[in-house]
């Protein structure tokens, strides 16, 4: 007899719920707010009037959302938006950045794969990822690369150059007692 085929290495669900999930987590254990930019469209359901060129950057740290579910299939929570709460649900593939709003150390995304094309003076889907409109806030940098300084600037002389991450020795634990 033999043995059943074995599924090829591209099978299997999506990763970019898991690191979602994962990157949210390491927000919230280093004290960060977590930032999600999503793409908008009839799939998303977020409040329209904050939309901008297709696109919203929402607030996921557990102070700013109440039942926050990060989910395979979609983010959903519930938050005020000009003092009313909204229920608010982003398909996992829809989300094209997760960052820390203080230092912008987070991952990109791709667009998907229904996403529009820009229009004329519409950012691109690497513009929006990657935080440059100087109405974002810092630009995205991988987390540990050893060329963050390089990757933290603007190309745009538009708005102030985000602060740098501290740089310097190792890390190091502190007991508290």
């Amino acid at each position: 007899m033999s043995s059943p085929p074995i599924a090829p290495a591209t099978a299997g669900t999506s990763t970019r719920p898991y690191l979602i999930r994962a990157l949210h987590d390491w927000c919230t254990d280093n004290g960060f707010t977590p930032y999600v930019a999503v793409f908008v469209d009839a799939s998303v359901q977020v409040p329209m009037e904050y939309v901008k060129n297709n696109e919203i950057v929402l607030n996921v740290g557990f102070e700013a959302t109440s039942s926050l579910k990060l989910g395979n299939e979609a983010i959903e929570f519930k938050a005020r938006f000009g003092g009313s709460s909204r229920e608010i649900v982003v398909p996992i593939d829809h989300v094209i950045a997760i960052y820390a709003r203080e230092n912008g150390q987070g991952m990109a995304f791709p667009m998907p794969a229904d996403g529009h094309k820009p229009a004329a003076g519409e950012p691109d889907a690497a513009t929006i990822a990657s935080g440059v409109s100087a109405m974002r806030g810092p630009r995205l940098t991988l987390t540990g690369s050893s060329n963050a300084k390089a990757e933290n600037t603007r190309d745009d002389a538009d708005g102030p150059t985000p602060p740098e991450p501290p740089t310097g020795g190792r890390p190091s634990l502190k007991r508290v007692k």
